[in-house]
Parts: structure tokens; C-alpha cells; sequence
């Protein structure tokens, strides 16, 4: 009791000592507060009420949210700040568990976080509409709100007042929901909360394709509306999809219905865009405090400790302070020159924010907090000694963490001359009565921590702060993403589709089993299982649908599935019977196949094997189809294909050791269940046998070329054209004229009662059956086929940080930044390269998005120095590499290749190129690749600094300001700017020369730093000028006559006597002194 006494006496002198005019807050001195040698309940009862004054005192008594100012007047509640005051609560409440006696402060404690999670649940519930639309379309007018009424949860603000789509802010709420529960919390109460949690995981999954506003609210770093793609934001629904994953909400006493599902395809889609935008936050955002979260507690995201600790550093580096973190670079919120009145900031406004930005004290109790939990001391001291200073007491004693600290209007021009030199003040929100209570929440986290009074695992039980290969399976009843090697090995099972090919097969010494034999146990396509999820979290009450009908990825149909009392394999989608032509080419079907057990080798985490089916169908050995499949199947019994081990075994022997997923949600709507339809055996008359030859080898360059000249036809009346059409049997002479009457008379046009559509159809199927690629892709173009698969690839390609483009190569293009649905791709492709006359170059675009999304994937280095994607630009390089290829001999035509050695001519353009190329065809095919040198932006940012009045291109104009004002050096969105200058540039081998001439004027200033351009600088008139000089050394030395030819300048080296180099420099050199030259007054070369 004595001690007791003692620090209440010391209290009472302290708060007569704290009476002062004024600011009722003092800088803290902590030595007053607390002993050595203080036992556990002193502490617990210290942290307590320092918790129920500064943070419970104002939660809302009706909804448990709580308000984001303290001050009487504001009735607003956002979700991420209650959740961090819920899980202060909550972390008090694990260390009262270590005392008997505790007088009901944990059950207190426990039902405050409580009251904070089913309020915050509440409020989303009632907008169960919106996360059914959400679903659907994931656009910002139909998300969840991120705000609420504290008392009433009613919607404060409308889409078009503030920006509501916070995806990191519902992952939030899933992580701490399981954390909690996962610690004996009772949160969830039935099925429609259940079946509403589920639906909330359906709108996360997704997250690697939603561009939102981000933890900061407002989007894109210049403040205008739009919104990006956030690392902070996928990182954190990464971590929520793989802590709910088979996690049940009704905790230990729960039963198969109240388990979440996670589709693992599409996590790890969040994980390999996490992993490709990383360190970066943003397109305009080249690192960001937000990830701190992320990176650290609470989420854990980063896999991967290299990426993580190049992440940390880069933050650290960039945005660390005096008082805290910046929340990004030229962050404008609440500085003396951001405008209060305006929403919005305008264009160039960016620049006046530089080197005054806000810092956040709250991010040094981050770096504590991520100390703690990876035992780095030092860390935590660091941050300690740094926070001490900058943080306030109130009268009661309790430390106070001010929101930020920010420089007064009458330092500003001091600060931004010389950093750091000024003195900041702190915020409203941590002084003067009013509570920053995310920080002051962070800051009872943190403090419990260091003085151990709670362990890392008491606020992680589910160990996301474990480093990945020591995670435990946290899973109650289903298989989470436990400990286990790379070095899978994956079980298949080989299943013909008929009796006669499995005995045709066993000829080879492959041994296999039909759907009959493997009986009871079904095997479905995967669309059925689609099907089925379809019933998962259905909600009549609230409205929702279930799962939407995406596909189920490789993952997903490597698990044995229970369904309704049957078992239930999948073959995976590589499989399926499609209506584009790419499935009528064996070779992709193996590359596709071997693609398929890469990814599963990569990415498999489970606890069983995976399974998987390989399915092969009587037409697949066809002709000259045979032997690759044969040699694959070979590959397959010898236990390693591709460098990934399997072990082929009868499908009942393997599935005891595969991943057993129980669909029991479908016993709750049985009666409304539909019939599944599984993988039907081909019935064929017993004693036929298998015909190999039934198809051809690959067409001839002969039977590609129409009979007839489609220039003749275009102008002849539409009967004559009907009569040679059903006269030839030419299958491209058929199919060219098709077009023309299609163009010419629409798509219902009748021909003698036959659909010219349907005939259509014929001849796409004929040709490809005789592998006449060229007439394939006509036909397919003409009846608008669309290639499976096209939308993610396209998204495979943005998460890497790149831009596609789809057109004909000199044509107008579209830009795609954003992901966007298969049938808005498809309205792009059509429209933009149909009616150039590149009648073929839609579906070939379509296969080329499909391969490169794949090769970006897997090998991301062929990309390298390749900002904007540009599809139609790619096939003029393989053009070029094909009549590079073909010499003095007319070149293959492109249309007439089959679809894998498309492919595989896409891999060897992208290869570095050799050095026994011509210069000029390297130039073409860099040129047509838009590849750039390393650090190539960056030097035309430097120009840009030098260059008052901008760089101009072939019509397109750089201007210096606002760009410079608005952005930053190492900003993704000005390398993209720098693209835009040079697309309006027509021949690749030109544009090559202008990245050239780029690098020569960045070389040029950076050894001349005297010098700048006087007028803006004309990239066409250097050239220009460069070639007229190369003309006259031309006529000197070799005396070849001028010619406005540029060919022989496009084929000369760039360094040597007389290389493209010296002429550029040379141009450069001139125009530059024309211009400014800045004196120094210690110049030696002053002559007064």
C-alpha cells in the first residue's frame, strides 16, 4: 500500500507542477511515473486507466466506434482508427490474463475490442448492397464506406464527398477479426455474419486488380481524384486472405459452416503483385510511410526478408525526420501552404510542399512495435530516444502522441532553403485537450511490449510476425498455408477419354485410367466447381449472391473436394475444351502443361500433395500431334518434367495423400443445388481402334494463300462473290471472301440460306483441324473470338509496374493503365485494329497479351528497360526478326506461324540481342520493343532541370513546369510522361536514335554544368542536324553522294571514329552555346 501512497502523492505534485497557463500539456517525463521495481498490478492499473482516459473514455456507449477527434462536435468514426483503439483494448485485456485477481478489467477490456469489431460490422452490414455490387463491379461509386455516424452508424458522406474505397481498411478489419477470435474472443454470432464475412473475402480477393485511395484517403499523389494501385492496400489483403483462409469464426466451438474460404489462385496473384510493386508504393508514390503497416505489424506481408528490408530502408532513407515519418514525399496535408478551402490541389501546386511536410511522430511507434517483434533492441531504443522529446502528458500524467508536427507559415521559406533547420510545432490533435487515438492506440501497444508486459504472440496468435517457413497451420479444421518445401513433388494421374486410347496408349507403355475406372470418384472441368461455390455465403436476408463465377486456378484444382457425399477431383483449366484456337496447337498445350506444374512446384503451401490430373482427349494424337505428346508422357513416367519431380500413380492410390477440401456449405440450400455434370467417358464401338493420321502436318505456305486476289473481289457484285464462294474449295479463298461480304453486308447476312456467320464457323473449325493458321486467325477475327484468359494477363503485365497498348503498329493505339473486364479488352482490340486492315491482328494481339502475361510472370529480366508494353509495336519486331531471319529470301509471313512458334519467336525478340546483328537491325528491334537504357529517365529528368522551355518530339512537347513541380525524379508517372513524348515516333530504328540522343544531351550538361539550353530543345532538328553532318564526313571520305535516305546513318555504331555518337554530341554542343552560359566568378577562364 505504500508504494501506492507513493505514486499518488507523486502524482498529486505532479499535476500542481503542470498547472500552467496555456497548453494544459508538458513535454513527459516518464521518471515520475513509474519504478523499477513496480509490481505487475501497479503497472497493469497504470496502463489501464492511461488506456480508459485516452482512449475508451470516448468510445461511442450505442455503436463502439470511435470518433477521429476527441472534441464534442465531431460525429465521425473511420474505421482504421477504431480498429487500432479496439486492439489497445484488446492488448491490455491479453495482459490481465497473466493475473488472477484482475477485478473484471478483462472482460471489460475484451467486450470494449468487442464492441469496437461488431460495431465497425454493424456499419458494414448495412451496406450489404454494396458489397453485392462491389462484386460485380469494383468500382469507387459501390464500395463500403470507410466513414460512419459514431453513435448512429449511419453514412456521413457521399461518394462524391470523400473516397470511400479504402481496400486496406476492410483487409484490416479481417486480419484483427481472426487475431481476435484466434485469442478467444466471441465476435461473430450467426450465419448471416458469417455468410457476410465470406463476402467481404470475395471482394479482397481481388484487391491485386482494384486501384483504391489508399491508407492517405486521397488516391494518386497529386491530390486530383484518381485513383492507383497501392502496395499498402494489397500487401494488407494478402495478410487478411492468408490469416482467414479456412479460419472458423465461431472459434473452437464451431462447426463446418462457419468456415472462410479463400480462393488461393487469386492470393497468390495478390502476392506476386505485392512482390512486383514493392518497394514502390505507387505510380506516384516511389515510397510511402503506409507501408509500414503493411511491411510490419500488424500485417506481416512481405515473404520475402531482402524485399522487406529494401522496403524498410527505402523509408527510413526518404522519409524520416526529426519529429517522425513524412507520410510521403511532397505530401501537402495540413502545411501552411496547402489551401483548406480546396479539396483538390491544382497542376504544379506539389512543388510548393517540398521539404515542409508533416511528420508523424506515430511512426516511430511503429519501428518500436516492429523491433520488438523481431527482437531487435537497438531498433527499439533508437525510436524510443526519438520519441521521448516530441511527445505531451496530460494532467492525469498519461503521455500524449500528437498527430503531427508540422512548419509554421513564417519558417517556411527557411525550411525549404536549408532542411531541417526549423523548429516544428505539433498538432491540435495530441495537445490542447483533443486525442490522436490511432497514435495514442499504437503507443499502449508499443509501451506493453517493450515493458513486457504482453509478447508479440499474446497480439499475433495467428504468428504472422513468424518468419514464413516457421509459420504453424493456424487452421481449426482446414488446410492453411502451413511450413513446407519448394521441392514438392506433385502427384499425377493420367486419365484418357476413351477405353480404345487408354488401350492405344498402353501400346507405348503409358499407363492410364478412363473416368470409369476411377469410379466413385468423379472428375469434373472446373466450371462445374464453379458452379458449385456459386451456393458459398449465399444470403437471401441481406441479399447476397455467393461467389462470383471467377475461374479455379491451378491451386484450386490440385485439392480433392468433397461435394454432397461424393468425391470430387478437377482437372485444371489448361484442359478445358476452348472456343479459341490456341487449344487446336499441341506444342502450347505442353508448354501450357509444364507452365501449369511450374506454378504449382512455386507456389504450393499445403500441407498434403498436390494432385494433378492430366487429361488426355483422342484428338490431342492426331497426326503429327503424337510424338510431343508421347515424348511428354514419357517425361511424365520418368518422374521429372521441366525440372519439376512428379510421381505418376492410379488416381485411388494418390488421394491419400492429397488436400481434402469439404464443401459442406452445399447441405444448407441443398434442395436448390443444380445437377453437377462430371467428365463423361467417350462410348466408342469397342473393337474400333485409334486413327493417328487423321490429321495433317502443319499446312504448307501454298495452302495459307488464297486461289483468288482479294483486290480483284473487293469491287465485284455481291452474287459473284456468293457463286465463287460455294464454287471454291479453297479454305482461304473461302475465308477471304467471307470478309468481304461480312464487311459488306453484316454478320446476319444470308448466303442461299446459309448464315455467313456459320459458315464462318465451318471454315475456323476445318482450318484448324488442318492447322492452316492463317485462314484460323481470319476466321476467328471475323466472328470477334475472344482468347480465355485475356483480362488477367493483362493485369499480370500493370502489376509489373508497365503499361500495355493495343493497335496496329503505326496506327493510333489505347492506352491501358487501369485492369479492365474481357469484354471492354475485346470492344479495345476489335475496334483498334480491325479497321486498319490488320484483319488478323486482333486475335494475334489477343495471343501475344497471353504469352507475354505469362513470360512476365516467370521471367520479368526480358522486360527490363520496357516502360509501355506496346503489342502492336512487338509484332513489328518479330516482323523484322523474321526477315532478319530470312536474308535475301521473302520473309515468313507472320500469320501463317502456328500459335507456340508465335511464342517462341516472342522469346527470342526479347532475348538481349546478339552483337553479329547490323546496328540498324538492332535499332529496329530495340526500337520496336521501346527498350531503354538503364537509368534513362532519370537523365532526361536532369535535361528537363537544364531546359527552361522543354524537350519537343516528332509534334509531342515535355514542357519543364508543372512537371517538374508536380513530380519527382524517381516517379514512375514522369517515366511514363517521357513514353508519351515519344509515341507520336513513327519508324523504331528513329526512335532508338532519339534515345540515343537523349542519353548524349544528359552526358553532354552533366560534364558541362555551365551550360543550359536557351530555348526548348528540338530532339527532330539534333538529329537533323547530325545527319547532315554524317552526310558531309560521308562525301568526304567515302565519297558517296548525299541522299535523304537515313539508312546507312541507322546502320553506323554509336561509338568509334565517326559513330552516331560524335555527330549527335557535336549538334548538341552547337545548340548548346547558343544558349545561356552561367559563369562562375572563380572561373579561371574570366578575363574580367
Amino acid at each position: 500500500m505504500a508504494s501506492l501512497a507513493d505514486v499518488g502523492w507523486k502524482l498529486l505534485e505532479f499535476k500542481a507542477r503542470s498547472k500552467r497557463s496555456g497548453s494544459i500539456y508538458e513535454p513527459l517525463k516518464l521518471s515520475i511515473l513509474q519504478r523499477e521495481d513496480e509490481p505487475l498490478w501497479e503497472k497493469l492499473d497504470r496502463y489501464y486507466n492511461a488506456i480508459k482516459t485516452t482512449i475508451l473514455n470516448y468510445q461511442s456507449p450505442t455503436t463502439g466506434l470511435f470518433p477521429v477527434k476527441t472534441c464534442t462536435t465531431c460525429k465521425e468514426a473511420k474505421v482504421r482508427d477504431s480498429l487500432y483503439c479496439a486492439a489497445s483494448a484488446w492488448a491490455l485485456a491479453m495482459a490481465y490474463r497473466r493475473i488472477d485477481d484482475d477485478l473484471g478489467r478483462t472482460h471489460e477490456l475484451e467486450h470494449s475490442a468487442i464492441k469496437c469489431m461488431r460495431g465497425i460490422l454493424y456499419c458494414y452490414m448495412r451496406q450489404a448492397h454494396k458489397v453485392e455490387e462491389f462484386k460485380q463491379d469494383p468500382s469507387p461509386m459501390k464500395c463500403l464506406h470507410s466513414v460512419f455516424h459514431v453513435d448512429t452508424g449511419d453514412e456521413v458522406q457521399a461518394y462524391e464527398d470523400y473516397h470511400h474505397l479504402q481496400i486496406d481498411a476492410v483487409s484490416l478489419f479481417l486480419l484483427y477479426l481472426v487475431e481476435m477470435i484466434c485469442s478467444g474472443l466471441q465476435i461473430i454470432y450467426n450465419t448471416d455474419e458469417v455468410s457476410f464475412i465470406q463476402n467481404l473475402v470475395f471482394c479482397v480477393e481481388r484487391a491485386y486488380r482494384v486501384p483504391d485511395y489508399g491508407m492517405w484517403e486521397r488516391g494518386s499523389k497529386y491530390n486530383n481524384g484518381s485513383t492507383e494501385l497501392h502496395s499498402s492496400s494489397v500487401g494488407l489483403a494478402k495478410a487478411a486472405l492468408e490469416a482467414i483462409n479456412g479460419f472458423n469464426l465461431f472459434g473452437n466451438q464451431g462447426c463446418s459452416w462457419s468456415v472462410i474460404f479463400v480462393d488461393l489462385d487469386a492470393h497468390n496473384r495478390n502476392r506476386q503483385t505485392l512482390c512486383s510493386l514493392l518497394p514502390r508504393e505507387s505510380r506516384s508514390h516511389n515510397t510511402d510511410a503506409a507501408l509500414l503497416p503493411t511491411i510490419s505489424y500488424p500485417a506481416f506481408a512481405v515473404d520475402d526478408d531482402a524485399l522487406y528490408s529494401q522496403t524498410l530502408d527505402k523509408i527510413v532513407r526518404k522519409l524520416r525526420g526529426k519529429y517522425g515519418f513524412k507520410r510521403f514525399l511532397r505530401d501537402g496535408y495540413r502545411t501552411a501552404n496547402e489551401d483548406k478551402n480546396r479539396r483538390y490541389y491544382k497542376p504544379a501546386e506539389m512543388k510548393l510542399f517540398d521539404g515542409i511536410e508533416c511528420e508523424f511522430p506515430m511512426f516511430f511507434i511503429y519501428m518500436m512495435i516492429d523491433g520488438v517483434f523481431r527482437g531487435n533492441q537497438a531498433q527499439v531504443k533508437e525510436y524510443q530516444d526519438l520519441l521521448q522529446p516530441i511527445i505531451f502528458q496530460s494532467y492525469e500524467g498519461h503521455a500524449i502522441i500528437p498527430k503531427y508536427y508540422y512548419v509554421p507559415a513564417d519558417f517556411v521559406e527557411a525550411e525549404q532553403n536549408k532542411r531541417g533547420t526549423q523548429k516544428r510545432f505539433p498538432s491540435n490533435s495530441g495537445r490542447d485537450g483533443k486525442v490522436f487515438l490511432w497514435g495514442q492506440a499504437l503507443y499502449n501497444i508499443a509501451k506493453l511490449l517493450v515493458d513486457e508486459l504482453i509478447s508479440p504472440k499474446d497480439i499475433d496468435p495467428i504468428h504472422r510476425y513468424v518468419p514464413r517457413q516457421d509459420q504453424r497451420n493456424v487452421s481449426m479444421r482446414y488446410s492453411n498455408q502451413g511450413p513446407i518445401e519448394n521441392d514438392v513433388v506433385i502427384h499425377v494421374a493420367l486419365i484418357a477419354e476413351s477405353q480404345r486410347l487408354q488401350v492405344f496408349l498402353n501400346t507405348y507403355g503409358i499407363q492410364t485410367q478412363t473416368p470409369q475406372q476411377v469410379e466413385p470418384i468423379q472428375i469434373w472441368p472446373q466450371k462445374e466447381l464453379v458452379k458449385a461455390y456459386r451456393f458459398l455465403a449465399i444470403n437471401k436476408k441481406l441479399g447476397l449472391s455467393g461467389r462470383p463465377e471467377r475461374p479455379v486456378g491451378c491451386i484450386g484444382t490440385c485439392k480433392i473436394y468433397r461435394i454432397l457425399g461424393k468425391t470430387v477431383v478437377c482437372y485444371p483449366i489448361v484442359f478445358d475444351l476452348s472456343d479459341f484456337y490456341l487449344s487446336q496447337d499441341v506444342m502450347l498445350l505442353i508448354d501450357d502443361i509444364k507452365n501449369a506444374l511450374q506454378f504449382i512446384k512455386q507456389c504450393w503451401k499445403m500441407q498434403g500433395r498436390p494432385l494433378f490430373l492430366v487429361l488426355i482427349r483422342e484428338d490431342n494424337i492426331k497426326g503429327s500431334r503424337f510424338n510431343p505428346v508421347l515424348d511428354m508422357l514419357a517425361s511424365f513416367k520418368k518422374g521429372n518434367i521441366g525440372g519439376v519431380k512428379v510421381h505418376v500413380d492410379r488416381l485411388q492410390t494418390l488421394i491419400s495423400g492429397a488436400v481434402v477440401e469439404q464443401l459442406d456449405f452445399l447441405r444448407v440450400n441443398e434442395a436448390e443445388i443444380p445437377e453437377f455434370k462430371s467428365f463423361e467417358e467417350l462410348e466408342l464401338p469397342k473393337h474400333s481402334k485409334v486413327k493417328r493420321q487423321t490429321s495433317t502436318p502443319n499446312a504448307s505456305d501454298l495452302e495459307q494463300q488464297p486461289e483468288i486476289s482479294v483486290e480483284e473481289w473487293l469491287h465485284k457484285p455481291t452474287y459473284e462473290i456468293i457463286q465463287k464462294f460455294h464454287d471454291t474449295d479453297c479454305l482461304a479463298s473461302q475465308a477471304q471472301l467471307a470478309s468481304i461480304l461480312v464487311r459488306r453486308e453484316g454478320p446476319d447476312f444470308l448466303a442461299k440460306d446459309e448464315n455467313m456467320m456459320d459458315e464462318l464457323e465451318r471454315i475456323y473449325r476445318r482450318a484448324g483441324s488442318r492447322k492452316l493458321w492463317s485462314v484460323v486467325r481470319l476466321a476467328a477475327c471475323l466472328l470477334t473470338k475472344l482468347v480465355d484468359s485475356l483480362a488477367p494477363s493483362i493485369t499480370s503485365v500493370l502489376v509489373h509496374g508497365k503499361q500495355v497498348t493495343l493497335g496496329v503498329f503505326g496506327h493510333e493505339e489505347e492506352v491501358i493503365s487501369n485492369p479492365l473486364s474481357p469484354g471492354v479488352i475485346q470492344g479495345i482490340i476489335y475496334s483498334k485494329c480491325s479497321p486498319q486492315g490488320g484483319e488478323r491482328e486482333a486475335v494475334l494481339q489477343q495471343e501475344l497479351v497471353i504469352h507475354i502475361g505469362w513470360i512476365i510472370s516467370n521471367n520479368p529480366e526480358l522486360f527490363s528497360g520496357m516502360l509501355k508494353i506496346r503489342v502492336g509495336w512487338i509484332v513489328q519486331a518479330m516482323k523484322h526478326e523474321l526477315e532478319i531471319r530470312a536474308g535475301d529470301m521473302p520473309p515468313q509471313d507472320i500469320y501463317q506461324l502456328s500459335p507456340s512458334d508465335i511464342k517462341q519467336l516472342l522469346l527470342d525478340v526479347l532475348q538481349p540481342q546478339h552483337t553479329g546483328r547490323s546496328w540498324l537491325n538492332r535499332r529496329q528491334i530495340n526500337g520496336s520493343l521501346n527498350r531503354t537504357p538503364l537509368g534513362f529517365y532519370d537523365r532526361v529528368w536532369q535535361i528537363l532541370e537544364r531546359t527552361p522551355n522543354g524537350i519537343k518530339v516528332a509534334g509531342a512537347h515535355l514542357p519543364q513546369q508543372p512537371t517538374l513541380s508536380d513530380m519527382t525524379m524517381y516517379e514512375m508517372n514522369f517515366s511514363l510522361l517521357v513514353e508519351d513524348m515519344l509515341k507520336n515516333i513513327v519508324l523504331p530504328e528513329y526512335r532508338q536514335i532519339i534515345v540515343e540522343l537523349l542519353m548524349v544531351v544528359s552526358i553532354v550538361l552533366e560534364r558541362n554544368p555551365e551550360l543550359e539550353f536557351g530555348d526548348k530543345v528540338e530532339l527532330d532538328s539534333l538529329v537533323k542536324a547530325a545527319f547532315n553532318d554524317f552526310q558531309k564526313d560521308r562525301s568526304h571520305f567515302e565519297g558517296m553522294e548525299k541522299q535523304d535516305d537515313m539508312e546507312a546513318f541507322y546502320n553506323t555504331p554509336p561509338v568509334g571514329v565517326r559513330g552516331t555518337s560524335s555527330y549527335l554530341t557535336k549538334a548538341v554542343m552547337i545548340q548548346l552555346l547558343q544558349g545561356d552560359l552561367k559563369l562562375c566568378k572563380d572561373d579561371p577562364c574570366s578575363v574580367s
